[in-house]
């Protein structure tokens, strides 16, 4: 049985940002990762198409840091969403977050066919700022650790949907 978010942060993203090729839910062309709560770490399933092979048998090496670049967004939206006293589904639109830096440590060569989890850790460094670290599972081997820092979306990212679907 393959894991499931049921309630993603993504699905709660105002659509003018939900466009981002890793998670943006109104991307089909994108992988629509989806994060969401698993106790007290963000979690973030995803199964690799054949096309994101590096070689046979083997999961390309930019599909994951992909995986930890947007599970580490969507990872501190959650936790400041829920500091913020809110929960998906509660009707409140959640802060976006935008990657400042990305930390990828390849552990083992992934290998296709199985589905890939994502476990994050937040911690807050500033009311605007996260650090979220995150292992990546192929079954059950640590294939990838890592960290991202994300910090809130700056006003100067924001443009009308119009402009978003343009430049896609």
């Amino acid at each position: 049985m393959e894991e499931k978010i049921l309630n993603a942060i993504q699905d709660i993203y105002p659509d003018d940002y939900a466009w981002c090729y890793g998670c943006g839910r109104l991307n089909e062309k994108g992988y629509q990762l989806r994060t969401g709560w698993s106790g007290e770490k963000t979690v973030t399933y995803y199964k690799p198409r054949p096309e994101h092979k590096s070689i046979p048998g083997f999961v390309y090496g930019g599909l994951l840091a992909s995986l930890m670049d947007c599970h580490g967004t969507g990872s501190a939206a959650l936790f400041l969403h829920r500091k913020n006293g809110n929960e998906i589904g509660d009707g409140v639109t959640p802060p976006r977050f935008v990657t400042a830096s990305l930390k990828v440590d390849y552990k083992h060569p992934t290998p296709d066919g199985e589905t890939l989890k994502a476990l994050g850790t937040v911690e807050e460094i500033h009311p605007k700022k996260y650090k979220v670290y995150t292992e990546v599972f192929a079954g059950d081997k640590l294939v990838v650790t890592g960290e991202v820092v994300a910090v809130v979306m700056p006003k100067t990212f924001r443009t009308d949907e119009k402009d978003i679907k343009s430049s896609i």
